[in-house]
């Protein structure tokens, strides 16, 4: 706990002792390596998942957690044959050094763009569909105003890039907000719309209740045995709130996060799908469907970290504008925000 008018941020580098009872300040800089490898272990849920993601050993990783608890005398984590679970502390002090870790990596960026004498580079985050049909337009685009920046491309899901803004690790991200199934984004960073996805049913073309139809209410398909994304995810949570809103719990049998799997189930007659128009692609086998449906859309929106240079910023969104009037002019479901 920090001392009476001293803040926490200062706790952190100061610790009191007593020696032959006299009491002292002794300054503990924390190894900001340390600190990194701390949350790389919280997000990854072992010392041996995050010794892969760092390209370090298990033991490289246990060491540096053993010496950090030593510097803050508290610990980090309790140990069993089992595994290793974070104590309340390790948590706080993983959030606590987010920022100061962000501007590390901030302060890193620009020594080398010094060095170097190098524009600089643009770290983007993507979701998969996106990464497949809306970004390599995009950084085509950019790369022919701004050819001396350094592209580094990150594919994850929301869940996993958020975080990653907020740690600096990102400057840019592509993320989405569906309807009906609310999401959380860091506070304080600038959000731009760049398109508006339909979501659309997708079911067997010889299904004896949508084989002719372009739109229909998803009331009248309380019976249907239903395929959707994995527990926990948006796309999941979105069916369930779009039935629930018609008054019934969706009969789910089969789940996948990949789109082109969900397209097969249904092509195979093995159940409904929802899906977003960005994950919706011509399938034999398969009939497209649009939902009458209040809220029943997922809005594609680009990201910015506060320590994101202006200039990249605006390149990359009006590249990103350009690459999206394009998809919609030939992708169906695919509409622009208003402006």
């Amino acid at each position: 706990m920090a001392g009476p008018g001293i803040p926490f941020h200062r706790s952190l580098a100061l610790t009191s002792f007593a020696i032959e009872g006299v009491s002292e300040l002794a300054f503990l800089m924390l190894n900001p390596i340390h600190l990194k490898t701390l949350q790389t272990v919280l997000r990854c849920g072992s010392f041996a998942d995050a010794a892969r993601q760092l390209g370090y050993t298990g033991s490289a990783v246990s060491q540096q957690m053993s010496a950090l608890e030593r510097q803050v005398r508290l610990p980090l984590f309790d140990r069993d044959a089992h595994g290793i679970r974070a104590t309340p502390a390790a948590r706080f002090l993983a959030e606590r050094s987010r920022e100061t870790l962000g501007h590390l990596r901030a302060l890193e960026d620009d020594v080398a763009l010094l060095a170097e004498g190098t524009v600089g580079r643009l770290r983007v985050g993507s979701f998969p569909t996106a990464s497949e049909r809306l970004l390599p337009t995009a950084l085509s685009l950019f790369r022919t105003t701004h050819p001396q920046v350094e592209i580094h491309l990150d594919e994850g899901e929301q869940n996993e890039l958020s975080p990653m803004l907020e740690a600096r690790e990102l400057d840019i991200a592509l993320m989405y907000l569906y309807g009906l199934a609310p999401a959380r984004f860091p506070r304080g960073f600038r959000m731009e719309r760049i398109l508006i996805e339909d979501l659309i049913l997708l079911s067997p073309v010889d299904h004896p209740l949508l084989g002719a139809c372009s739109t229909t209410r998803i009331d009248l398909l309380r019976d249907e045995t239903w395929i959707t994304t994995r527990p926990q995810t948006a796309g999941a949570s979105m069916l369930r709130r779009i039935c629930g809103a018609a008054g019934f719990e969706p009969i789910i049998a089969y789940r996948s996060n990949n789109y082109p799997t969900i397209h097969g189930l249904v092509a195979a007659g093995l159940g409904l799908a929802v899906v977003p128009a960005l994950g919706h692609q011509a399938t034999p086998g398969v009939s497209r469907t649009r939902l009458e449906t209040d809220n029943a859309f997922r809005e594609v929106m680009v990201v910015r970290s506060p320590s994101t240079a202006d200039g990249p910023w605006r390149a990359l969104t009006q590249a990103l504008r350009q690459a999206a009037e394009e998809l919609a002019t030939s992708a169906y479901g695919i509409s622009l925000p208003a402006r």
